[in-house]
């Protein structure tokens, strides 16, 4: 290529010819070939400047409480998100829009208590996901059945409340055993006569009470709203039956009320 003209014109085609720049690494984070690890830096959310072609992004022992709406810049061909040994409490349902590609999630050794099926929608690829040592005592099965692709499922280290409201993820622990890792370290936490008894050692029969005598949460809450409605009802229906007994009696006393004062004027 050649240039001619003015220095106006050479400088145009230096910058022409200039590689173009690489794009910056996060100042708390060492970056290489895509990879991009953060780990260990105290950081309480997720860095925005980080280049669109990252493939991998280690966040793991840092002070990250919440994922908020849209948490991380547009990633899409990060396949490797890792995030255990942080403060995690609370991750928003738009909080991965954008990480449709990513395949294998680490959320381990955080305080997450609750899951919804809304904040995993995005992650239509992923094939690994570790819920390990955090604080779950229930998850619902629609948060798995929203991955598709799901492979591997780690669970161990929760706090499981092993009563009825297991009975779902049971269920669909029991139709995905290939699925789940650890299943040994799978354990009840409550009632405490179930401490460290082995969830996928729970057979049919021992949701067999659950089964029977089970109400939904609309069941619980047609019931508390009926209650309260027939109560109220029925006193107002015994009521008003007794006053028109008592006006029925008085009626009928009256022809003979009269009778009497118009016998004794006749005397």
């Amino acid at each position: 290529m050649r240039c001619w003209g003015g220095p106006s014109t050479v400088l145009a085609c230096l910058l022409l010819l200039r590689p173009l720049p690489s794009p910056a690494c996060p100042a708390a984070c060492r970056c290489s070939s895509g990879e991009v690890d953060c780990s260990a830096h105290a950081l309480r959310e997720v860095p925005q400047s980080l280049s669109t072609n990252t493939s991998a992004l280690w966040l793991g022992y840092n002070f990250i409480t919440v994922l908020g709406p849209h948490s991380f810049p547009a990633l899409p061909g990060l396949l490797v998100l890792s995030l255990p040994h942080n403060r995690l409490g609370l991750i928003h349902s738009q909080a991965l829009v954008g990480l449709g590609a990513l395949q294998e999630l680490d959320l381990s050794n955080n305080y997450l208590t609750v899951l919804t099926p809304e904040t995993f929608l995005p992650l239509t690829s992923l094939a690994t996901l570790n819920l390990g040592s955090n604080r779950l005592e229930e998850l619902e099965p629609g948060v798995l059945r929203s991955l598709p692709q799901l492979q591997a499922l780690l669970l161990q280290d929760n706090p499981w409340v092993c009563s009825c409201g297991i009975l779902p993820l049971w269920r669909w622990l029991s139709h995905n055993r290939e699925k789940v890792q650890e299943k040994s370290l799978l354990l009840c936490r409550f009632p405490e006569q179930m401490n460290n008894y082995p969830i996928m050692a729970f057979r049919n029969e021992s949701f067999r009470q659950c089964q029977e005598t089970s109400l939904s949460t609309q069941h619980y809450i047609a019931l508390l709203t009926i209650g309260p409605f027939s109560f109220m009802a029925s006193i107002f229906f015994c009521t008003f039956m007794g006053t028109i007994i008592v006006i029925y009696h008085n009626l009928r006393r009256e022809p003979h009320f009269w009778r009497r004062r118009r016998i004794c004027r006749g005397h």
